[in-house]
């Protein structure tokens, strides 16, 4: 066995240490604490490469691309079974995510000693970072599904502690609870489906000499039995893991946490929305992917937890992509477009396996923290503005920024050829175009590709093109925006006083960004259908390169329609916003004037939260409010009646006692006492008193006596 499989546990552990040492630390410790955060990552990030080159050495295809070390970790009965054991997995996907992981997160670390050097809670932040890191990297090497739930359930409070992080603003406060209780609800689910896969397992390892969870044995036992509606264990299993996927990925319906999740800190954004806690859910899916694509479907030969993955991905990529075309703020735009991306990720795991779903999440790690990256620096630059009409012209103000921006846009938009998003996401419509089940998700897919060219072609041209409008004011429409940093909710009326012009971020904010944006581009040519190396890497297969493939008719064909719906979409972001830009942040929007209707609904998100705050939220309220009035009006009510009736009772039983038993019992007691003083007298031992007594008993006898004989 090989040095790092055993020692996985380091990668994780370097910024669990640094997290450590960051609390201990005082506050004022701001270079103390930046440095040991980033040396903590650059370690796990050289480790993590030791680790991949160790998997891509490694022969083997399935389980035999496995290298396992499993321990015991404690016991809870007395017999050799009875104890819980736990382990490391290094394959080719955990190898993967590691790297990209911990490269991503090196980055983003670098890029906050620049954005946030101005809080007082700079130290706090990068504890709170760096245990974030630890937890998703422990996540990621985790041979347990039980020790993967740990490190699972950290990632759910590591984002509760950053999303919160200026926990004097409302906002923020309300957005962490909201991110924390609605991924519980998902994690709910998980913890049944793994409740239930260790009653029937009688392990929760995924690997084990072929004794584990997701190994031909267990699988077997698993999809032999059947539940509700014909459906196997492993499905119903396979369904209720996938629920806590939804949760922290957020797909429809558990989704509403995650654009909220941009109250948190630039950098924080970009951690969650990119490489690591929505990638966990996908990763989730992909990791137990044997259990849900368990007992396929005779007629289609599909899985029914695999039909379920697909079309919520599906519909989640088209709703928020929807939903994003009528957004206004620039970090809330592109939390949208995560949750329609990570639908998209869903789909490709559901219609194309786990090296297409993988693909467009590693390539998507890099160009969504690359936006939201440079949104931080647009909202650095711009003096903590956040609204994009507030904005424009700022390509001139901010060339790396507007440069490396424009390449993450084109990436995420899937622009042909030379940028990473187009490969992975025709890879994931490709596959849609083949799958036996339904055409549709094909189709939807396809008009999620062209909302996100025309969203994002909105945002560039409102942000970068045009006249700057910062000197107007800021002017917050029907969105409340706050000032990073922790300041006070911004006026919707323009400032009396203009503010100063926008400028380029620091060096350490910038060079983060040239970095990702040329992974933006690299990226996508590990997966091209002429060379998918990383697609035959994942599967254990040698990849060769065929320029042909891309004339093959199926491909190219595919290339072209997914090529024509992205320029379409550019094309009409251009044609609306691009030849004319808005004069001042207060004109309507370009749809807004043509259906103002459909606007108002899309820019209040289908108004999906109102209706979870009226019918879950409310009913809550509700409840608890009938609660106290049963408590008030029946419960406390008839404790009060039943009290009084014992304190009557009481009473009663007292008086009975006090006047009855007692007077009665002591008037006895005193008559016994006073016969008994008389009688005592009969003998008190004066012989004189006894001859007296005889004497008068004699005379008392003659007297009767006679008076008989006389009768």
């Amino acid at each position: 066995m090989l040095w790092i499989v055993k020692n996985l546990w380091l990668i994780p552990a370097l910024p669990l240490v640094a997290a450590g040492l960051s609390a201990l630390a005082k506050q004022p410790c701001k270079k103390f604490a930046s440095s040991l955060a980033i040396l903590s990552m650059a370690g796990a990030l050289v480790l993590s490469c030791i680790a991949f080159k160790a998997a891509l050495a490694h022969s083997g295809s399935g389980e035999a691309a496995n290298q396992i070390f499993n321990f015991r970790w404690f016991q809870f009965g007395a017999s050799e079974a009875d104890w819980v054991r736990i382990g490391w997995l290094l394959n080719r996907l955990t190898a993967v995510m590691l790297v990209m992981v911990s490269f991503v997160s090196l980055l983003i670390f670098i890029y906050s000693t620049g954005y946030m050097a101005h809080d007082e809670n700079f130290t706090r932040f990068f504890c709170f970072l760096s245990l974030f890191a630890a937890a998703m990297l422990g996540l990621i090497i985790a041979n347990s599904l039980l020790l993967f739930f740990i490190c699972w359930e950290l990632v759910g409070l590591t984002s509760y502690l950053l999303i919160g992080f200026w926990y004097h603003k409302p906002s923020a406060a309300a957005a962490a609870k909201k991110a924390f209780i609605t991924t519980r609800i998902g994690d709910l689910a998980f913890l049944l489906g793994m409740v239930w896969l260790y009653a029937q397992t009688g392990t929760l390892l995924f690997y084990d000499q072929g004794h584990g969870c997701l190994e031909q044995s267990a699988l077997a036992t698993l999809t032999a039995q059947t539940t509700v509606f014909r459906l196997t264990v492993a499905g119903g299993i396979g369904l209720l893991i996938f629920l806590g996927a939804v949760g922290k990925s957020g797909q429809v319906p558990l989704h509403v946490w995650l654009p909220d999740a941009m109250e948190g800190p630039t950098p924080v954004s970009a951690l969650i929305h990119a490489a690591t806690m929505v990638a966990a859910g996908v990763f989730l899916v992909a990791r137990v992917y044997p259990i849900v694509s368990a007992s396929p479907d005779w007629f289609v030969g599909v899985a029914p937890a695999l039909k379920v993955v697909t079309w919520v991905g599906v519909i989640t990529a088209v709703f928020a992509a929807t939903i994003a075309v009528a957004q206004n703020d620039i970090k809330r735009i592109l939390a949208y477009s995560t949750v329609s991306q990570l639908g998209f990720m869903m789909m490709g795991l559901g219609v194309g396996g786990v090296a297409v779903g993988m693909f467009h999440l590693i390539t998507h790690a890099f160009f969504k923290a690359l936006l939201f990256m440079g949104a931080g620096s647009v909202i650095h630059g711009c003096h903590e503005e956040q609204d994009i009409r507030c904005m424009g012209g700022l390509r001139k103000f901010m060339p790396v920024t507007f440069a490396t921006y424009a390449i993450g846009m084109m990436a995420l938009c899937g622009v042909p050829l030379f940028f990473s998003g187009f490969w992975s996401k025709d890879e994931i419509l490709h596959h849609a175009h083949l799958w036996s089940v339904s055409r549709w998700p094909f189709y939807l897919g396809a008009f999620g590709a062209f909302l996100t060219a025309f969203y994002m072609t909105r945002q560039v041209f409102h942000v970068f093109f045009g006249n700057c409008r910062l000197e107007l004011g800021r002017t917050t429409g029907s969105e409340q925006h706050t000032v990073a940093h922790g300041g006070e909710p911004a006026s919707e009326h323009p400032h009396s006083e203009l503010p100063p012009q926008p400028h380029e971020s620091p060096a350490s904010m910038t060079l983060p960004l040239v970095i990702l944006a040329v992974f933006s581009i690299l990226l996508g040519f590990i997966g091209t259908p002429a060379w998918p190396w990383f697609q035959k890497f994942l599967e254990g297969q040698v990849a060769t390169m065929n320029m042909s493939r891309l004339a093959e008719p199926e491909v190219l064909h595919l290339m072209l329609v997914s090529s024509v719906i992205v320029f379409i979409g550019i094309g009409l972001g251009w044609w609306l916003y691009g030849r004319k830009s808005i004069a001042n942040a207060n004109e309507l929007d370009v749809l807004e004037r043509v259906r103002p209707d459909i606007f108002h609904l899309l820019r209040n998100k289908y108004y999906i939260d109102e209706i979870y705050e009226w019918a879950f939220v409310g009913l809550n309220k509700r409840w608890a409010q009938a609660c106290a009035i049963l408590d008030d009006l029946i419960v406390s009510g008839l404790v009060h009646l039943i009290a009084y009736v014992i304190v009557g009772l009481s009473w009663i039983s007292k008086t009975v006692d006090d006047e009855v038993v007692n007077k009665g019992f002591d008037e006895g007691c005193h008559g016994v006492s006073t016969g008994a003083g008389w009688l005592s007298r009969l003998q008190d031992g004066r012989v004189q008193n006894y001859l007296r007594v005889i004497g008068v008993a004699l005379i008392v006898l003659v007297l009767f006596l006679l008076w008989g004989c006389k009768g």
